[in-house]
């Protein structure tokens, strides 16, 4: 018998990433965008889950606008946390394994070091504060779950820093990155293939997965450049130059010191994630 696997916010960019790495891995996959499961809806939930009784829950979906978050909390709470409520108080009913995706933004980004799984959080904005409380219920509800935060996410689906930059550098001869915003680049497929490897076991708890390596987003840009062969003169500037309506992690570099510790490998360099994303 093939695993059941349901996922949640399947038409993301991760999602889409999930669906076909796990399909492609043989698993049972039933994926599930707002139109078919509105993760809010409790019935609807409980509804779906408990109908078909899947052995895995991977819970992508959520409330990823930053900015907006700060102007509508109510909204991403009710996605992030209640929502996440929802899934994993379903997925404990029909006893599967629940895996969570969070964030960097569960930390404030003062540290000097790398941050590790059991670092202290503390959120600087609703949008963090909203995921945070996404693992709390997790913690409090579920008994077979993984709480994976990742970072800076990019892949062939959907919008994101890479083919961002990809664009603008078709398009302008000189652009201006942020330079003191430091963090861990994270591939979708990477990603995708470290979950995999978790569900597969009993290992639960939170895991910080991204690529290894770290860099500031003007260092990322170049290096999509380089890689590229696009020729675009990149310029450091400051997050002063770039205002915004939520503040972000200044410093939110991971340590991957539970994949270590479970004996699970670490994603490879942003920079060889890169370079494969380029060529694909």
């Amino acid at each position: 018998m093939s695993q059941k696997v349901l996922i949640t916010g399947a038409n993301g960019q991760l999602g889409k990433e999930l669906v076909e790495l796990f399909t492609e891995k043989g698993f049972e996959v039933y994926g599930f965008g707002r139109d078919k499961m509105d993760i809010t809806n409790q019935a609807q939930v409980q509804e779906v889950i408990s109908t078909l009784k899947p052995n895995i829950v991977l819970h992508s979906a959520a409330h990823t606008q930053v900015d907006l978050a700060e102007s509508e909390p109510e909204q991403a709470f009710s996605i992030n946390a209640y929502g996440t409520r929802n899934v994993a108080v379903a997925a404990e009913a029909v006893g599967a394994k629940l895996v969570y995706v969070s964030t960097d933004y569960v930390f404030d980004g003062t540290n000097s070091e790398p941050y590790n799984e059991f670092s202290p959080t503390s959120p600087l904005g609703v949008y963090g504060e909203s995921k945070l409380a996404g693992e709390q219920f997790v913690r409090d509800l579920h008994s077979k779950f993984f709480i994976v935060r990742t970072s800076w996410v990019y892949g062939k689906h959907g919008n994101n820093f890479v083919k961002t930059m990809l664009k603008l550098g078709k398009e302008k001869e000189e652009l201006s990155v942020v330079a003191d915003q430091i963090g861990c680049p994270t591939y979708t497929l990477d990603l995708a293939n470290s979950i995999l490897e978790l569900v597969d076991t009993q290992k639960y708890g939170a895991y910080h997965i991204s690529n290894s390596g770290s860099c500031s987003w003007y260092e990322f840009a170049k290096a999509i450049f380089e890689e590229a062969q696009i020729n675009v003169k990149v310029k450091p500037c400051t997050t002063e130059d770039f205002p915004r309506p939520a503040a972000r992690p200044a410093y939110s570099v991971f340590k991957h010191m539970s994949l270590k510790m479970n004996g699970f490998e670490e994603p490879r360099h942003w920079k060889s994630g890169l370079r494969h994303f380029l060529t694909q």
